[in-house]
């Protein structure tokens, strides 16, 4: 997401990688994929919660992930050997500016599960915290990254030892990722855990600087494949692509509308994709499954779907939450 940006007040011309060029670029075509995947689930072509559960979440979390580790690979050769603040400031600028669109446009035109902090508010946050990180020999920032990579273990394995507090409860402190209820977005990625790819990017940059492997991988070339082209004007990208691919599946929507959908099937769909985000896919199932069977024997699955009655306000439908969580735990 991030392009290495070149400074006229730099000291050293730091040469551009083209491989990394090319794998943002193959990581923005995965994106799109992911997300036409969305698109065409909200206009009704597939399940409910489809894009959020099974191989398409670790399909997700993957190009996340990717991303994060490339923009802390050129935060360093971006700023190498010294800081070059009027480029870093500009490109910091640039991001922050594009993540409140986003918030702004998805708060108006999604309402709920709007964006408050999505991969772009991660990359300009993890920007500022990686400037911690610049002068540090490698080892010490991979060393941290692997730290944070065991406490997401821990967090997800040894139930126990959960890092989540109702303390970041708060929604000013959502973006920090150890909220035990945030709210709902179609696109959240918290500082905890998503700053570990970040951090690993960062340090294996410094690890190739350290050992003189630039030059070997600046021998690939800048890159002139389209792919790599797109890679170097990943923002414009990340803006442009969604609103082009919705207002495809849009079009196709009025000439060959989606056929109904078993509403049961979507609620399971949904509701495991809004659980996993806290707890084990096996327990989610369990937990799903409980409130879908309990509402539709208390007549209060076709009312909720609808909109009737609101699940956090009804106190029938919070008795079945605490019920079932009791029996899926």
């Amino acid at each position: 997401m991030v392009a290495i940006v070149e400074s006229a007040d730099a000291p050293v011309k730091t040469p551009r990688i083209g491989i990394l060029d090319t794998a943002r670029g193959i990581a923005l075509l995965a994106m799109a994929s992911y997300h036409f995947t969305w698109d065409f689930e909200y206009f009704g072509y597939l399940d409910g919660g489809t894009a959020e559960t099974g191989w398409l979440k670790l399909y997700a979390r993957a190009i996340a992930s990717t991303f994060l580790f490339l923009a802390g690979f050129s935060l360093v050769l971006a700023n190498t050997p010294e800081i070059r603040w009027r480029s870093y400031w500009r490109r910091l600028g640039m991001i922050v500016v594009a993540a409140v669109a986003i918030s702004l446009v998805t708060y108006f035109l999604i309402g709920a599960g709007w964006i408050y902090f999505g991969i772009l508010h991660s990359i300009a946050a993890a920007s500022i915290i990686g400037l911690l990180f610049l002068r540090l020999p490698a080892f010490a920032t991979l060393l941290i990254a692997a730290l944070l990579a065991a406490s997401i273990v821990v967090d997800n394995v040894i139930a126990p030892f959960s890092l989540h507090s109702a303390a970041f409860d708060t929604p000013w402190l959502w973006w920090v990722g150890l909220s035990e209820t945030p709210q709902q977005s179609n696109d959240y990625v918290p500082l905890f855990p998503w700053l570990t790819p970040f951090l690993f990017g960062l340090g294996m940059a410094q690890l190739a600087i350290s050992f003189g492997w630039l030059k070997w991988l600046a021998k690939f070339g800048p890159g002139s494949n389209l792919i790599a082209r797109a890679g170097r004007h990943s923002l414009a990208f990340y803006l442009i692509h969604q609103p082009l691919l919705f207002g495809l599946v849009f079009l196709i929507s009025t000439v060959a509308p989606a056929p109904q959908q078993d509403p049961a099937v979507g609620y399971v769909r949904q509701c495991v994709a809004s659980c996993t985000r806290s707890g084990s896919e096996a327990m989610c199932r369990s937990f799903c499954q409980c409130t879908l069977d309990k509402l539709q024997a208390q007549n209060l699955f076709t009312p909720l779907n609808s909109g009737a009655i609101k699940a956090d306000s009804d106190e029938r439908v919070n008795r079945i939450a605490i019920q079932c969580t009791d029996e899926a735990q």
